[in-house]
């Protein structure tokens, strides 16, 4: 836990330092549609929902890219697996996403593929019922980030991609299939 705190100090107050290696800072917005899945499913489902999050990007290099972040998961379920049969299954998050990813990318203009990882903690209500884990859960647990998709555009201000965050305390991990835009922050 006291890690973790250090861990979210550090990075919000990241962009308060001027460091000479950062060539450019943008802030990125990104919406899209939310899931949650549990580890281990009998019924084979997921729940669904809305996913929205804000990045600053400090540009270190034109290939790779530190992204702390802070973002909303909202996901419920409606008692049914991907068969539409009814389940008691349901892997619930409805959590507030601190934390940062550095990001690798090719640094081609119109399509440049990315992949990110890093590490953060989800603040919020977690559920996870399956035939494995009876997990309801307020708390602040640690996730790790995975994304990769495509930055579009003659710039690649267009962000197109999927987010994971693997949740291991509550068994589960949420998701999102969102689009982003990158705005460009004025020089000093």
């Amino acid at each position: 836990m006291k890690n973790t705190l250090i861990l979210i100090i550090t990075i919000l107050t990241s962009n308060l330092v001027e460091a000479q290696f950062i060539k450019e800072k943008t802030i990125s917005a990104q919406i899209g549609y939310g899931l949650s899945v549990p580890f281990n499913s009998i019924d084979e489902m997921f729940d669904d929902g809305f996913f929205m999050q804000a990045e600053l990007v400090l540009k270190v290099a034109s290939w790779f890219e530190l992204r702390p972040y802070a973002g909303l998961i909202l996901t419920s379920s409606n008692g049914r697996d991907l068969n539409d049969n009814p389940t008691n299954e349901k892997a619930e998050s409805k959590a507030f996403l601190l934390g940062g990813k550095a990001r690798i990318r090719a640094p081609i203009p119109w399509v440049a593929p990315y992949i990110e990882i890093g590490i953060g903690t989800s603040i919020g209500t977690f559920e996870t019922f399956t035939a494995f884990d009876n997990i309801d859960k307020s708390d602040i647990i640690y996730h790790i980030p995975l994304s990769f998709g495509l930055e579009l555009g003659r710039n690649n201000n267009i962000d197109l991609g999927y987010a994971y965050y693997f949740q291991p305390g509550v068994e589960q991990y949420i998701g999102a299939f969102a689009l982003g835009i990158t705005i460009p922050l004025k020089k000093k």
